[in-house]
C-alpha cells in the first residue's frame, strides 16, 4: 500500500448513518443508511461490507476519522465508540472532524461557482459564506458559519430560527449557502436575499478533506478520552453576532 494515506471516515449525528473510504483528501467509496435507529446495529456491518469491497483490512488504513459533534446523542455515542474501538484494536490513530465542517465541504463540493445552484463540480464564488444547519427541535438548530473554503468563523451556537436569524449576512449582499438537515425549517422563515437552501443530513464522503488536515497536522485525539460535542451547555437564542 505504498504511497496509500487511508482514512476510514465514519458519520453517524443525524439520522443517516454513513461510512467512507478516502486516499488522502480524495474520496474513494462509501455506504449510507437511512434506516431509522439503525446506528448501533447497521455501522459494523457497513465497515466490514466498504472494507471488503475494497480489499482493504484495517492494518491498511492510515488512521480512523469521526464526525463529532454536534448531533443526535445517542448517534455520535455509536460512531465515537466505533471508530475507538477499531483504534484501539489495530493502533491507528484517531481524528475528529467538525460535524458543521462535514456540511460545509459538502456545500464545497456540490455548488458551482458563480451560480449557487447543484452541480457536480467542487466550487462556489470566492466571497461566499456557508451555513451549515443540524435539526435540533423545533426551530431550533446547531449551528455556526463557515467561508467559502469550508473554514469556520464563527463559535458553534444553538440558535432558534426566526426572521431576524442571519439578517447581517444575508444583507451583506454576498452569497450565502444555508446547508444541512436544519436548512430547510428557514427557508419561509429567512429574509430574501441571495441565498440558496441545500437540505441534506452530513455524510462521510464530506469528512475527506478535514481528515486529512488533522492526519497532516498530527492532531490526533485520545482513543481513551477523547468525547464527542455534544452542545449541551449551550443556551439556545436567536444569534445577534455581527461578523461583517
Amino acid at each position: 500500500m505504498d504511497g496509500h494515506i487511508y482514512i476510514l471516515s465514519i458519520e453517524t449525528s443525524t439520522d443517516v448513518c454513513s461510512v467512507a473510504i478516502s486516499d488522502r483528501d480524495k474520496f474513494i467509496a462509501g455506504k449510507c443508511t437511512e434506516e431509522p435507529k439503525s446506528h448501533a446495529s447497521m455501522l459494523a456491518p457497513m465497515i466490514k461490507e466498504l472494507m471488503d469491497s475494497l480489499s482493504l483490512s484495517f492494518g491498511d488504513l492510515s488512521a480512523v476519522a469521526v464526525s463529532s459533534g454536534p448531533g443526535s446523542y445517542t448517534g455520535l455515542r455509536v460512531g465515537v465508540s466505533t471508530a475507538k474501538g477499531i483504534c484501539y484494536g489495530s493502533g491507528k490513530p484517531l481524528l475528529a472532524v467538525d460535524t458543521l465542517q462535514v456540511l460545509a465541504f459538502h456545500a464545497v463540493r456540490h455548488c458551482v461557482s458563480g451560480s449557487l445552484k447543484c452541480g457536480e463540480r467542487p466550487a462556489i464564488m470566492p466571497d461566499s459564506i456557508i451555513v451549515p444547519m443540524i435539526d435540533a427541535r423545533r426551530m431550533e438548530v446547531y449551528a455556526a458559519v463557515f467561508d467559502s473554503s469550508a473554514q469556520k468563523i464563527s463559535p458553534t451556537e444553538a440558535v432558534v430560527l426566526d426572521s431576524g436569524s442571519y439578517a447581517d449576512i444575508i444583507r451583506s449582499g454576498r452569497n450565502v449557502v444555508f446547508v444541512g438537515n436544519g436548512a430547510g425549517k428557514f427557508r419561509q422563515a429567512a429574509e430574501p436575499g441571495n441565498t440558496l437552501f441545500l437540505e441534506c443530513s452530513p455524510l462521510a464522503e464530506d469528512m475527506a478533506v478535514a481528515a486529512y488536515d488533522a492526519f497532516s497536522s498530527s492532531d490526533f485525539k485520545d482513543v481513551a478520552y477523547f468525547e464527542p460535542f455534544y452542545l449541551k451547555d449551550f443556551v439556545a437564542g436567536v444569534s445577534k453576532k455581527k461578523i461583517f
